[in-house]
């Protein structure tokens, strides 16, 4: 009996670490600065991790960031994603001010079997310069997700936030990190010295907040990518050289300003089974307050010219969504003009998502990418509640395309599940369209299949 529970105790703990994908990618908790790096064929994820202010915590400002420890997440589809909990905390880095609440946006790197962990943090004593301000430390790991043990000492020579690792064709290491400006420089083979004086890197935007650089290569062309604030909040763009200390050409615009006017966004890109993908942050599940903020992923894409095509944040993000799932449809790809809108299913704790909400007749939502695999499903269900009774319709790959099943949905004023019969099933991948084709409004949770 006692093997039993525990068993059943595993399961739910390995479950409660499963996160499904669409955006936000972490869905429990909230998540800034995503730094994705691809490690023996996975996709690890490293962002910072944004909490509300504690209350006992009266040195703490109430509208800043708080920002106590990191977390790594993994996925080798870009929906499933685990949670492999946190790697690094402000209250076990010697050098930190543990009262600070400043683990600011982070990078990883693997060099040799090793991986190395870089943070920003208030330093809890000055410098040799007599400068507390911020450090950047290094925590190193046998394997991407931990355990980390980290330096005792902050990399020297080194004050600024948002550290950015490249190692370039050649081996040589390079560290970037901003304060102010951009800067740049060599580092050790061991990865936590400096091998050349820091360099700023010119010809970047003067007027404006700048920060968190991510540099990258793709054929034989460096990109210097940063936050910027042209207006009033941040947009990112990105600037071109041949050399991974420049000088760089600023080229344009990867992601305008954020629709959900989140002052801050962080970005990395990186390539996953030859797709590009940009990673970024918004204000998803605290729209009123945009220092709790949630990571996303997008595809991306270049010019035959090597710029790089703007990117559009969307609600669905990347991967394949298994038809066996529930399917959260109000991470919509597309949705009619009229008659369709998403609100959270609780204001209180947002954690819990979003409801799509039809209403009106032939009102629709669209959900790209489902898998549907070879064996023939052969029941939909449907959490859902229609006040007045209504009937969905689920459709393929196009919002008049074959129904597949026809839900009937009774009269409530609470959630049920609804079942109905699938026909004309059809293997593979498809897009989803989900419309009312009868009844004044219909409240939707998820849809899965069965």
């Amino acid at each position: 009996m006692k093997n039993k529970k525990l068993l059943i105790l595993c399961l739910l703990i390995i479950v409660s670490n499963i996160l499904l994908g669409q955006n936000p990618i972490v869905r429990n908790q909230f998540s800034a600065d995503p730094t994705a790096r691809v490690f023996n064929g996975k996709m690890y994820v490293f962002p910072s991790h944004d909490i509300p202010t504690p209350k006992e915590q009266k040195q703490l400002r109430k509208d800043w960031f708080c920002m106590p420890d990191y977390h790594v997440f993994s996925s080798e589809n870009l929906s499933d994603w685990t949670d492999h909990g946190m790697i690094v905390n402000q209250n076990k880095v010697k050098w930190v001010d543990s009262t600070s609440y400043s683990m600011w946006a982070p990078d990883c790197i693997e060099r040799s079997g090793k991986y190395y962990f870089y943070f920003p943090a208030n330093k809890n004593v000055p410098d040799a310069n007599g400068r507390k301000g911020f450090g950047i430390g290094v925590a190193i790991a046998d394997k991407p997700e931990g355990p980390y043990v980290p330096l005792p000492e902050p990399i020297k020579g080194v004050n600024g936030i948002d550290p950015n690792v490249f190692i370039d064709k050649d081996g040589q290491a390079y560290l970037y990190w901003a304060m102010g400006n951009i800067m740049v420089a060599k580092l050790n083979e061991n990865m936590t010295e400096l091998a050349s004086e820091p360099l700023t890197i010119a010809n970047l935007p003067q007027k404006g907040l700048k920060e968190g650089p991510f540099l990258f290569e793709r054929n034989g062309i460096y990109y210097l990518t940063i936050p910027h604030v042209e207006n009033k909040i941040e947009r990112l763009e990105y600037a071109i050289g041949d050399n991974p200390m420049g000088p760089f050409k600023m080229a344009g615009v990867v992601m305008d300003e954020s629709p959900m006017n989140c002052w801050t966004n962080h970005q990395s890109f990186v390539q996953y089974k030859g797709q590009w993908y940009l990673f970024y942050h918004q204000d998803a599940y605290s729209p009123k307050f945009d220092k709790n903020r949630s990571i996303c992923a997008d595809s991306l894409f270049f010019n035959p010219d090597g710029t790089i095509r703007k990117v559009t944040p969307t609600l669905r993000g990347v991967g394949l969504t298994s038809a066996t799932n529930q399917i959260e449809i109000e991470r919509y790809s597309s949705k009619s003009e009229t008659g369709s809108s998403i609100e959270f299913l609780d204001s209180t704790n947002t954690f819990n998502g979003w409801k799509t909400i039809l209403n009106g007749s032939s009102a629709w939502i669209q959900y790209n990418s489902v898998d549907f695999g070879k064996e023939k499903l052969k029941k939909v269900q449907v959490k859902i509640w229609s006040e007045t009774g209504s009937t969905l319709q689920i459709r393929l790959d196009k919002v008049d395309g074959p129904v597949i099943a026809e839900v009937k949905v009774p009269k409530g004023k609470s959630w049920n599940t609804v079942e109905a019969k699938v026909s004309k099933f059809q293997s593979g991948i498809h897009h989803l369209f989900v419309v009312l084709k009868d009844g004044n409004r219909a409240e939707i949770d998820w849809i899965k299949f069965q």
